[in-house]
């Protein structure tokens, strides 16, 4: 028997077909690398940056806020602009048509000799980095199977981590051009494993390109494997949905069906970013100065990112498992303690008391919060924007909701500095605490889980659709825990 087809006992025997659904999450998560190192490259970068001796250019401090500030404002233009992109050139095109800017914007910053060439490579990567961040979700959410859709789902932010954490090392050793050229040549095994992948089948049927959609599933799911019910609830979904289509997408996210979706979706990125990740990985060093903390700062960073991965690699191996929402619910509850306790730490501190003997406390608590943030609210919100956007309005809903991601990020980033002087660090981190407590309440009561179902039956549930699609009759149903 073939090692790479395996059997769910859950699905009557229903084969699944491995390895080319690796081969696309692979592929689509070298570029969530390159995403995670063009995150992460001012942090090390700009030291180098703003010293005499390593730049020809003089890089003052407005110059340097610049360099970090601009990623998540042309992550925003990238976020509106991917939506009508993924649309009408599809999901995979658009993807591939991120490679070659990724280099430039590497070289453009890599040989730069003034600040305007740095800050133009900063620019056109985020532009990259916001039509990246949604799109890929939405490739993988519609091109693999329901049973391993959220192990392969959660591949591009364990490869977005391990970018992060290539950036802060290679960075203890290289300059800021060095970095960049470093940055240059990740996009090149994206680039040439991105010709080697299909399109995805729904945004074929959405065109009428049936044949097409019918070799993409038979490259997915296998030669020997019949295709031909999944198509069909594929064009019956569609079909559907062209129904009840009014034909303006921006109408067409204000129906009460779809405002539902987009909500929770909305939802989830609010809370993944007022959570205050940014602002703490941002100012992880200047942090633990404040704490008194006698680790060195690039050995923070490390210590950050290797427990940012190992996170984000166990929900990966969970997250089929236990499901979505219990995930959500540890990582809610690991983020609220340790905010708490930070905010704790650093009252005392305020006070004037003692906290020598509990110097080790901001770091533990730093580690409590990376690991309960990488299991759940890191990755997931980005997984169940692929999976519970409706089809019809995928491209606009994702282009929303990734817009308004990197809008939290941006105004979170830039507001944290003034949070820490009018209320303190202890302020800010229990602000964060508590909009994290009403986070746990909004996954409780609105979220649902979507372990193990195709998207056509979570469209089905989402929209409060009753009749059960042809596709999915040798299926057991499945209900929401809403």
């Amino acid at each position: 028997m073939d090692q790479n087809v395996k059997f769910d006992i859950n699905e009557n025997c229903k084969p699944i077909y491995l390895w080319t659904q690796v081969l696309a999450a692979l592929s689509v998560s070298l570029g969530s690398l390159v995403v995670g190192f063009s995150s992460a490259y001012t942090s090390p970068a700009l030291v180098s940056m703003t010293d005499r001796n390593y730049t020809d250019f003089d890089v003052t401090a407005q110059a340097a806020s610049w360099v970090g500030g601009l990623m998540p404002l042309a992550g925003l233009a990238g976020g509106i602009a991917g939506g009508p992109f993924i649309e009408y050139l599809g999901r995979r095109n658009t993807i591939l048509a991120t490679a070659v800017p990724f280099v430039i914007s590497w070289l453009l910053i890599a040989c730069a000799v003034n600040i305007i060439m740095v800050l133009a490579g900063r620019a056109l990567a985020g532009f990259c980095v916001g039509i990246a961040s949604l799109s890929l979700p939405v490739y993988l959410g519609e091109t693999v199977q329901p049973e391993v859709r959220g192990s392969l789902g959660l591949l591009p932010t364990a490869f977005g981590n391990i970018g992060i954490l290539l950036c802060f090392v290679a960075g203890t050793y290289m300059d800021w051009s060095q970095l960049a050229f470093l940055g240059g040549a990740l996009p090149i095994p994206f680039l040439i494993l991105m010709f080697l992948i299909p399109e995805t089948p729904r945004w074929y049927v959405s065109r009428g390109r049936e044949d097409r959609a019918r070799r993409a599933l038979q490259w997915l799911r296998g030669r020997q494997a019949d295709v031909e019910p999944e198509l069909k609830g594929l064009l019956r979904t569609q079909a559907q949905a062209d129904r009840h289509s009014s034909g303006n997408q921006l109408m067409e996210l204000f129906k009460r069906n779809n405002l539902k979706p987009l909500s929770i979706s909305l939802g989830l990125m609010f809370f993944q970013q007022l959570s205050g990740i940014n602002a703490v990985i941002f100012y992880t060093v200047s942090i633990f100065q404040e704490a008194g903390s006698t680790i060195d700062g690039n050995v923070c960073t490390i210590i950050v990112g290797v427990v940012n991965f190992i996170a984000t690699f166990m929900a990966t191996m969970l997250i089929d498992r236990l499901g979505r929402k219990i995930l959500l619910y540890i990582s809610d509850v690991a983020m609220i303690i340790s905010l708490f306790t930070l905010g704790g730490f650093f009252y005392c501190k305020s006070s004037g008391m003692d906290t020598s003997e509990v110097g080790w406390l901001p770091l533990a608590s730093f580690v409590i919060y990376v690991v309960g943030f990488s299991l759940g609210f890191g990755p997931i919100p980005w997984l169940m924007m692929g999976e519970i956007l409706p089809a019809k309005i995928r491209g606009s809903a994702a282009s929303v909701a990734t817009a308004f991601n990197w809008s939290c990020t941006f105004v979170v980033t830039k507001t944290f500095l003034d949070m820490l002087e009018t209320m303190g660090a202890h302020g800010a981190f229990w602000l964060f605490g508590s909009i994290c407590v009403v986070g746990l309440f909004f996954v409780i009561l609105y979220v649902p889980e979507t372990q193990g179902k195709t998207l056509e039956d979570i469209e089905r549930k989402m929209m409060g659709r009753v009749r059960r699609m042809s596709s999915l009759a040798n299926m057991k149903p499945l209900s929401f825990n809403m």
